[in-house]
């Protein structure tokens, strides 16, 4: 038996129909507005330590001071236009895992700063923020702001950098005497470094990038040689560079909180011979 064709007009009608209904997915899906997580975007990302040497000043008759390179990281960033009233910071946000800080006295013994909670395992990692904007490691170039809903692409730069610049007494730290008896400083501390898209109303944490450094110190004192010929700087004189992970690694609570290392740092006197005494106490 041989069927009949539709007429022309319930063609047409059928046409349409299925026309719109395809018109309409199809505006459903390219009107979407993506998520800022799906649509933030990470165009460049450097890191680096500095070449130069750490340098040594013994222009001081108190205090031996010195002054590592610089740690510097850069990211540029991309945001398309964000739909909703919503506040997204992007930053660097910073966090020490590895604090080893000896000052050597010869045969008297050494001071320390030290990290009670890191140095006993009780934490991952401590804030290593500047101490004021939470958890962020500064908020100048370290951070930018996007208030929504905005119309354009939103390209910027953040960019941060460290470094250590301390004082070590030339003599006993808990003595009165200032007689020369710094034998030799070690350092060795470990950071990570993330770069972190935060929603102000929420708290939603993204992390978009993580660096690893490290900076490590060995400086030998001669005491007894004349102030400006004692310091030698030993190996490593050029810093291992940091390294860019191809995976993200989270955010360990301690590191986006109080107290930050400047805050929680001990100073110990560790002697030979006795009881340690703590010479400067945590800030917190």
């Amino acid at each position: 038996m041989r069927l009949s064709s539709p007429p022309p007009d319930l063609w047409t009608l059928l046409w349409i129909v299925l026309l719109s209904n395809a018109m309409g997915c199809i505006q459903s899906i390219r009107c979407k507005p993506k998520s800022f997580r799906e649509s933030v975007v990470v165009l460049e990302v450097n890191s680096s330590i500095d070449s130069n040497p750490t340098s040594i000043d013994e222009s001081s008759s108190v205090v031996l001071r010195y002054r590592t390179p610089h740690f510097r990281a850069l990211a540029r960033v991309l945001v398309p236009p964000v739909a909703g009233k919503e506040t997204w910071t992007i930053g660097w946000i910073q966090a020490c895992n590895h604090m080893e800080f000896y000052n050597k006295y010869g045969s008297k013994g050494m001071s320390s700063w030290e990290l009670p909670d890191l140095r006993d395992h009780k934490i991952q990692a401590i804030s290593d923020s500047d101490g004021v904007n939470y958890p962020w490691y500064g908020n100048t170039t370290e951070t930018c702001t996007i208030i929504g809903p905005t119309k354009k692409d939103s390209k910027f730069t953040v960019s941060m950098n460290d470094n250590f610049y301390p004082s070590v007494t030339w003599g006993v730290p808990v003595s009165d005497s200032n007689v020369p008896q710094l034998s030799s400083i070690h350092r060795d501390q470990s950071f990570t470094t993330w770069l972190v898209a935060i929603n102000r109303a929420t708290s939603e944490t993204l992390v978009l990038q993580t660096i690893r450094w490290r900076m490590q110190l060995h400086i030998q004192v001669d005491p007894d040689r004349a102030l400006g010929h004692r310091a030698v700087l030993h190996e490593p004189v050029t810093q291992e560079q940091p390294r860019i992970l191809g995976k993200n690694e989270p955010i360990p609570p301690n590191a986006m909180v109080k107290p930050n290392a400047n805050d929680a740092q001990v100073l110990m006197w560790r002697p030979k011979m006795g009881d340690p005494v703590v010479v400067i106490p945590p800030k917190y």
